[in-house]
């Protein structure tokens, strides 16, 4: 039985409040380091999809997805919004997939979420497996001090049938990063509000450590770019690394 995501009580309220935020800050960091990239009609893998939110981009710009996510929740309003995408239940730690993709993309520091620094290569090792030779990885990691420059004070939002309350803390010690996200919502039809409450941990990594997993699973051609540099705002970009790296070999259809 898979264990449950701490995103699946907090699903709907992932997918509403956070919609609109990643994709347009980072879309020209996007734009030069992968979508330049990779022709329309190429295979890419989504790792840790989520609820859909570059994967509706990537889909748009014609290319053949397949979303791979440990969320059940998150899962299942990824696909009610695009059901001609093939999603996938699975922890990225463990991918088994039965085809090689020309492209695989993860976005929103997703791997941060992995608490380990062997769980982290066996993420990289398995999407090396899934690539086709000279296929391309890009994805983004938060520093240190991504984590430290949280306020440690709650934030929340406020609507007519939800509001949302989150907070982040980080240990020094550990490295572990902390998101409480407590969510009210108003049930249909009456005055009667559900109470839901998770707790998200990231791990967050050196950026040489991040290069060396890279380089030992066998990826080449391996770059690390400060978001701020790649044109994202520093409310987002701040502490954010943008890793690519490629299997070897090439295409032959290069």
């Amino acid at each position: 039985m898979p264990k449950p995501s701490p995103y699946d009580p907090i699903a709907g309220l992932y997918h509403d409040l956070w919609a609109d935020w990643y994709l347009p800050a980072t879309r020209r960091a996007l734009e030069t380091l992968f979508f330049s990239q990779i022709p329309t009609g190429a295979s890419v893998l989504d790792v840790c999809c989520g609820s859909g939110h570059v994967t509706r981009e990537l889909v748009r710009r014609g290319y053949h997805v397949t979303g791979v996510d440990a969320s059940t929740e998150l899962l299942a309003r990824a696909r009610a919004e695009l059901p001609a995408v093939d999603f996938r239940m699975m922890d990225a730690r463990h991918l088994i997939l039965n085809r090689e993709y020309d492209a695989a993309l993860s976005t929103f520091d997703s791997l941060n979420h992995v608490l380990s620094l062997i769980g982290l290569r066996q993420v990289f090792a398995g999407v090396l497996k899934a690539l086709k030779p000279g296929g391309l990885f890009v994805f983004d990691m938060n520093l240190e001090e991504a984590y430290l420059a949280d306020l440690k004070q709650w934030s929340v939002t406020a609507r007519d049938e939800d509001v949302s309350l989150v907070r982040g803390t980080y240990d020094t010690a550990t490295k572990i990063a902390s998101t409480e996200l407590i969510w009210f919502k108003r049930q249909a039809g009456s005055d009667l509000w559900e109470r839901h409450r998770s707790l998200v941990e990231e791990r967050c990594y050196k950026q040489q450590e991040v290069v060396q997993a890279l380089a030992e699973t066998g990826f080449v051609s391996i770059e690390a770019a400060a978001a701020t540099d790649c044109g994202v705002a520093a409310d987002l970009g701040y502490g954010r690394i943008f890793y690519s790296g490629r299997r070897l070999g090439v295409r032959e259809d290069a």
